[in-house]
């Protein structure tokens, strides 16, 4: 029991950060006592039973049972304690379906900290709980007093951020293709107008609804791949389902969906991003062209563009056009007699596959697949094959006519569009992963220092403000980093030449990192009195994303040089770290190149790269030895010129 004119309160939230948080400012108010956290919906029932608190916080989207699914379940078990949700995801609709399911209130993680109690009480006294009737609600802090304390700096953060999140939310909003967020175990808690309108429903009627009953009969398939994104560091999963459709209506619809887990900073998956298109257009498209293709193939024999043959009935080659032999490498006299067979991988000719196509041709008027299929010499290529019985005249069977094509060019192209799909998904998930720890820095401490800023050491303090100035300075190198990528994936970076000293390009370099890690030291070695042409604004970019790869992958000590020999600047950052893994090493300055799934977003190195070819070098990396260490080098002329 809590003690008296204190309101009694289970925290439950998978994310121990939050908790800890909460818990903090609750019991800083003076007006709750916190008597158990839980980690998930079962380990929450649990701590109800036994502790019969008068209130319940409870997460929306946790990974073994969701906050959707708990509310009941405490409303059964706890019929007098109230329950309100606290989630990240946000808007009227799931507010409307928590409060349907027994949910006192719906209050978004976005909201600052210090007004969490106060709106909990009132909350509490709008359902006309007795319990907190002479608690009085938290007193206003004063303003002048929180500005004194330098907190305004937090509040203009705070307001940047959420101003960030208005603008993701109408874009959500007014997307034209269907958008939704979902908890882990599929219950959507957030859809836009756009997937509403494929649905054939209002937005407010998907709230609550498992995405699985709107596939089709594909529910497990879509489990399947919430597993696969759950237990793995996989980022993106793609599949396709019939689109539910009116009672009147007569054609079958198809939804291509898009999953993107977003994810905490240990890698938990917290929700999923879909996004749900209709390809109902390309799919009737398609089937129209394999249609018309199939009746003109047979009138064009020596067209190079397709295999055209007959088989006999038995499958044996009874004739071989020019497109055959391009494709298959085989000359006429090479094939004819032969059985078709040859022309699949061994393991498909050892189960029957081959024959199993002429089965199913012969049973249903026709066959068509896409699979491997071997040429002459060998080699191997993706075919699009088409088989039709033949019949004579009096209707009996002699054979078949079989028309394959070669698609190995045109399925690559369509695996290279499906991995550029995945990289904007997967940049989009470890951008809100990269903004997340940060945030979470300047949210924690700007409280931290508005409730006990009187009580703290100068020490204290001064911790609190770094941890403050480390986070925008992180946010703000990931900015410079998007806006470069953005700026090359437009056509090419800009460099503007100007007088550089080395010595203060390289010292300033430390400066930031000391600025933005004071327990980090970098030890500088650069000659004085060096004078180069470069520009000095992307060349600080580099040597502040080499020396954040450094300390965030690398030990100390940390070194940044500089060394001018015959008329080549070459700027090396050395640490004591065991180096990038083996497996990476070939792709380390590629785009989007993590060790992981909490490795950043992929774009320092490329962009340290892209900088020292702008200036007419490179960058290389060299892995530690027994005599030196792990090592980043920028190489390029003294003279860069304006590029």
């Amino acid at each position: 029991m809590a003690e008296p004119g204190k309101v009694s309160v289970v925290l439950v939230d998978d994310s121990v950060d939050v908790r800890t948080l909460v818990r903090m400012r609750l019991e800083a108010s003076g007006s709750f006592e916190v008597l158990g956290e839980a980690a998930d919906g079962e380990q929450a029932i649990e701590l109800v039973i036994r502790h019969e608190p008068e209130l319940v916080l409870l997460d929306v989207s946790m990974a073994a049972m969701d906050g959707l699914e708990t509310l009941p379940s405490i409303l059964a078990v706890r019929p007098d304690t109230a329950v309100v949700m606290f989630s990240g995801f946000s808007g009227d609709h799931l507010a409307m379906e928590v409060r349907e399911l027994g949910a006192l209130d719906l209050i978004e993680k976005s909201i600052p900290l210090e007004e969490l109690p106060d709106r909990l009480l009132r909350s509490l006294r709008g359902a006309g709980a007795e319990a907190v009737a002479d608690i009085p609600l938290p007193p206003d802090e004063d303003p002048e007093e929180l500005r004194e304390a330098g907190v305004d700096v937090a509040r203009v953060e705070q307001e940047i951020l959420d101003d960030h999140v208005e603008g993701f939310r109408e874009l959500f909003d007014r997307a034209a293709i269907g958008m939704a967020t979902l908890t882990v175990h599929a219950t959507i808690v957030r859809a836009n107008d756009a997937l509403a309108d494929l649905m054939s429903c209002e937005p407010r009627e998907l709230v609550g609804v498992d995405y699985g009953r709107l596939t089709g009969g594909l529910g497990d398939v879509l489990d399947r791949h919430l597993e696969t994104l759950r237990t793995s560091q996989e980022n993106v999963a793609t599949f396709e389902h019939p689109i539910p459709g009116l009672p009147w209506a007569t054609e079958v619809r198809t939804a291509r969906v898009t999953l993107v887990p977003i994810r905490d900073s240990v890698g938990q998956m917290l929700y999923v991003f879909a996004q749900v298109q209709d390809i109902t257009a390309q799919r009737t498209a398609e089937e129209e062209l394999h249609r018309t293709e199939e009746k003109f193939r047979l009138l064009v024999a020596a067209v190079e563009e397709y295999a055209v043959f007959m088989l006999d009935a038995r499958g044996l080659v009874m004739s071989w056009n020019a497109g055959a032999r391009r494709i298959k490498g085989y000359e006429a006299n090479e094939i004819v007699g032969r059985h078709f067979r040859v022309f699949y991988p061994e393991e498909e000719q050892l189960t029957g596959h081959p024959e199993r196509n002429l089965e199913a041709a012969l049973r249903d008027g026709s066959f068509a697949e896409e699979g491997w299929r071997v040429r002459q010499d060998g080699s191997r290529f993706w075919a699009s094959v088409v088989i039709t019985p033949v019949h004579d005249d009096r209707g009996r069977h002699i054979g078949f006519a079989k028309i394959t094509r070669d698609q190995t060019e045109q399925r690559e192209n369509a695996e290279n569009r499906l991995e550029a799909m995945a990289e904007q998904a997967r940049l989009l998930a470890v951008t809100a992963h990269e903004l997340r720890n940060p945030t979470a820095v300047i949210d924690g401490s700007a409280h931290a220092l508005q409730m006990s800023e009187r009580q703290m050491t100068p020490e204290e303090r001064e911790r609190f403000f770094r941890g403050i100035r480390s986070s925008a300075d992180r946010l703000r190198r990931l900015a410079a980093d998007l806006t470069a990528a953005s700026q090359l994936q437009g056509g090419g970076m800009h460099f503007r030449a100007e007088t550089v000293s080395l010595r203060e390009l390289v010292r300033s370099a430390a400066l930031r990192r000391a600025a933005a890690s004071p327990a980090v030291h970098v030890e500088v070695d650069v000659p004085d009195g060096a004078v180069l042409r470069a520009d000095e604004v992307r060349l600080a970019q580099a040597l502040d994303n080499l020396l954040d790869n450094a300390v965030r992958h690398g030990s100390p000590p940390f070194t940044v040089a500089a060394t001018v020999r015959d008329d080549q600047v070459e700027l090396r950052v050395t640490d004591a770290g065991r180096g990038a893994p083996h497996e990476l090493v070939p792709r380390l300055f590629d785009r989007f190149a993590t060790a992981g799934a909490t490795s950043g977003t992929g774009l320092g190195l490329y962009l340290v790269r892209e900088i020292a070819r702008g200036h007419g070098g490179d960058a290389v990396y060299q892995p530690p030895a027994e005599d030196s260490p792990t090592t980043f080098v920028i190489r390029f002329p003294l003279d860069a010129g304006d590029r």
